[in-house]
């Protein structure tokens, strides 16, 4: 993962794929934007969209954080459930970054 110009390189073990990719986006971030801490995620859910496609459907995830005070929702859709993950867990901290340096 890229922040400014400084790469950093973590890895992450969960509940899950999505708990680990979570876990690990939070520990290269942390260090870089130290208010990432305080954010949970509250809720996952996932939805096909295409039923009749059947496993080459889309999906789309809705992620919901919180930083104990305001909750927000982000949606990420891809073919792969692990992509559409990425980018609601991405847009969710990425939201919470712009809120909160604005």
């Amino acid at each position: 993962l890229d922040v400014g110009d400084k790469t950093s390189h973590t890895a992450s073990t969960g509940h899950g794929v999505v708990n680990a990719l979570d876990g690990a986006l939070r520990k290269a971030l942390t260090p870089f934007f130290p208010q990432l801490e305080k954010i949970q995620l509250i809720d996952y859910k996932v939805r096909i969209i295409d039923g009749e496609e059947a496993t080459a459907a889309k999906t789309r995830v809705l992620i919901v954080h919180t930083d104990g005070e305001v909750t927000w929702g982000t949606v990420g859709v891809s073919d792969s459930i692990i992509e559409a993950s990425w980018i609601a867990l991405t847009d969710g901290l990425e939201l919470f970054l712009q809120k909160t340096s604005a």
